[in-house]
């Protein structure tokens, strides 16, 4: 394949822009045993702030492992339009920030990417002053920048909001940030990565308390360190840097998606189907593999960095709290009902970490399911199967839900506004075709979409030397 530099057309059918999304749909004929091997793609929370990340060096940056997705797409344009430039060679991105400029990332693109306010910190690091408009993404919750504009402002900032354009600069000759002790309110993921990617390169040292502990903060800590920086306590709630003047190249890899790694061991216990799936962290996900293990399947471990599901005759109900990093993860709660759907007995969900995460119960119930909710606590009662419907998707990890449902479901299920399945798994219908399962993408007049125009990526086990 060749070099390609990133540009604004999104033209693969994996990677399509949100009209074209909008205009497919997702047929699923259920009750499709599977069989066989997974590849996970690297993990798209860690790529985009990795991305991002890349701002802070002057000199070349190679990504590995990065999956083709629309998030991704839409991160190397924004960064593109502040002087970055990005060239794609299937799962490699080459990056290059040597020439940063004074330019405003595209309304249009941040408003569609949450991850895209993560600049802001790399930028000013860098420039020593930084316009980022507040930034969009799915609508499961407000979650605000506030706590990001206050860290910024401990480590010297100026910070205004004006027009909806969050403008930060750094007063004094040298404009480099300068070390604070910062307390997070909220360990909140993407406040954590900024300031740590801000204090990079500030004078002296930043300890930041209450972090995000999530596997993400501290694959974002490894990138910078192995540029150079001094950071230590990523993966921990209090995370020191010790400020460098500059970074320097890299070539580094995007750790395995624990996210769709889960929704598979997921997709294998709601069809009753052993699969297996590599490369994977387990420790990223424990608190995972753990309530799959309550329910009834078993799980097992056949390398460090390969697991097998071996599903239960009979799953049966337990109970879900969201939590930051180690706690049950919130992107998993979505799909954990679909199969909570289907398992003996009642569950009580908890949603603690998002206020509109509970959006797709309608859509699981226009397929049998029998879910009440109240406030941010869903009641699941177990049935005995699902029926296919026509549902729509609310956001990306809803999408994952009625995709499982549908695996399980009798007859066809038919999902719409795949927009947003197509921000966070990489060929997802791909690799279920070739685990044995039957779906197809398709227009809405019924005509098939190309849905293997991005299968080049193989699904036979792949050994992984990440650790």
């Amino acid at each position: 394949m060749e070099d390609k530099t990133i540009t604004p057309t999104l033209n693969s059918s994996n990677v399509s822009a949100s009209p074209e999304s909008d205009q497919e749909v997702l047929k699923i004929w259920g009750h499709q045993p599977l069989k066989g091997h997974v590849k996970i793609s690297g993990a798209k929370n860690s790529a985009l702030v990795v991305m991002a990340g890349a701002i802070l060096c002057p000199e070349d940056c190679r990504l590995r492992n990065v999956p083709s997705l629309v998030d991704v797409r839409r991160m190397g344009q924004i960064l593109s339009a502040v002087g970055v430039k990005i060239e794609a060679n299937g799962d490699v991105l080459d990056i290059n920030a040597s020439e940063l400029i004074d330019a405003q990332a595209p309304y249009e693109l941040v408003s569609q990417l949450r991850a895209s306010f993560f600049i802001i910190g790399p930028l000013l690091a860098r420039l020593g002053f930084a316009k980022v408009p507040l930034p969009g993404g799915c609508a499961i919750g407000a979650r605000p920048v506030e706590l990001h504009v206050r860290g910024l402002q401990a480590l010297g900032a100026e910070v205004h909001i004006e027009h909806g354009t969050v403008h930060a600069y750094v007063k004094g000759p040298n404009k480099r940030l300068k070390g604070a002790k910062i307390y997070l309110d909220y360990p909140s993921v993407g406040a954590t990565e900024t300031l740590m990617m801000a204090a990079t390169l500030a004078e002296g040292e930043t300890i930041i308390e209450n972090a995000a502990q999530e596997p993400e903060v501290a694959d974002l800590a490894n990138f910078c360190r192995a540029m150079g920086a001094q950071i230590q306590g990523a993966g921990t709630n209090t995370i020191v840097i010790s400020g460098v003047p500059k970074l320097h190249s890299v070539d580094y890899s995007i750790i395995p998606d624990r996210i769709e790694a889960g929704t598979f061991l997921l997709a294998g216990a709601i069809t009753h189907s052993e699969i297996s799936l590599s490369p994977v962290i387990p420790d990223h996900l424990t608190a995972v593999i753990a309530k799959l293990r309550t329910i009834g399947a078993k799980i097992v471990t056949e390398s460090p960095d390969i697991l097998r599901i071996i599903p239960g005759k009979i799953h049966t109900a337990t109970d879900i709290e969201t939590l930051p990093y180690p706690g049950f993860p919130t992107d998993m709660q979505a799909p954990f009902m679909a199969l909570l759907t289907l398992s003996e007995g009642d569950s009580i969900i908890n949603e603690t970490v998002f206020e509109n995460r509970l959006r797709h119960v309608a859509e699981l119930n226009r397929m049998g399911a029998d879910i009440r909710v109240k406030g941010n606590v869903a009641v699941v009662r177990g049935v005995a199967q699902l029926s296919g419907a026509p549902v729509v998707a609310t956001d990306l990890r809803a999408s994952a839900a009625l995709v499982l449902a549908g695996l399980a479901a009798d007859g066809v299920t038919t999902i719409s506004s795949l927009q947003h399945l197509d921000r966070g798994y990489e060929q997802l219908e791909v690799k279920l075709q070739k685990l044995g399962a039957k779906l197809q993408r398709v227009t809405e007049g019924g005509e098939a979409a190309n849905v293997e125009a991005n299968a080049e990526a193989p699904v036979e086990p792949v050994r992984s030397g990440l650790k």
